[in-house]
């Protein structure tokens, strides 16, 4: 009687040995790592892919400071240009009042002499 029962043990044990084999293997693929030659490739997209966005944010960046040094350079023609107005305007007005003075020293001397014509 004993017999019998040992035989299906082994069986029920060699089945349980077999189930867990084929989960196991079954596991194993579906976890086991990724070949060398994919993870190559995935590394060497992720060092091209963000390559390529280190090397837009930099032309970005770049073209962001060429526009700002045009603008400060426009700036600057600006600021020079009502400067060199400013003293051109401020040259004149002293030119003017130079003639002006010219011209009171002129009829003071003018004035002088006819005093002394006078007192002759």
């Amino acid at each position: 009687m004993n017999e019998p029962m040992n035989d299906r043990r082994d069986y029920r044990l060699a089945v349980g040995f077999l189930a867990g084999a084929a989960a196991g293997v079954g596991l194993m693929m579906w976890l086991a790592p990724r070949s060398t030659s994919e993870l190559r490739k995935r590394v060497t997209d992720s060092a091209r892919n963000l390559g390529q966005r280190a090397s837009a944010r930099f032309q970005q960046a770049s073209d962001r400071v060429g526009d700002t040094v045009d603008d400060l350079t426009q700036k600057g023609y600006g600021v020079r240009d009502d400067v060199a107005g400013a003293v051109a305007r401020g040259a004149h007005e002293v030119g003017r009042g130079a003639r002006s003075v010219a011209r009171g020293a002129h009829d003071v001397e003018t004035f002088a002499t006819a005093v002394q014509g006078d007192r002759s």
